[in-house]
């Protein structure tokens, strides 16, 4: 998978992101593949070889989380 440079995050969130409440950059959300808290604006994107682009955790690639795995940071 490449690693995409988005210049601008918050755009691309709220057009990518697959769930009606988005999030603002500065939340901060938990990601239960990893188990770490992460601020949402330093998301990662991946493309796979067939297209698919995947929101994932700030730990990618160490982290195989996407934005399905995080949970709100109550």
């Amino acid at each position: 998978m490449e690693e995409l440079r988005i210049k601008d995050k918050q755009k691309y969130l709220s057009t990518n992101y697959p769930f009606t409440d988005i999030p603002k950059l500065t939340d901060t959300k938990k990601c239960i593949y990893c188990n770490s808290v992460i601020v949402v604006g330093e998301y990662k994107v991946f493309k796979s070889d067939s297209g698919f682009e995947y929101i994932c955790c700030p730990e990618a690639p160490k982290c195989k989380g996407t934005v399905i795995d995080w949970i709100n940071n109550n």
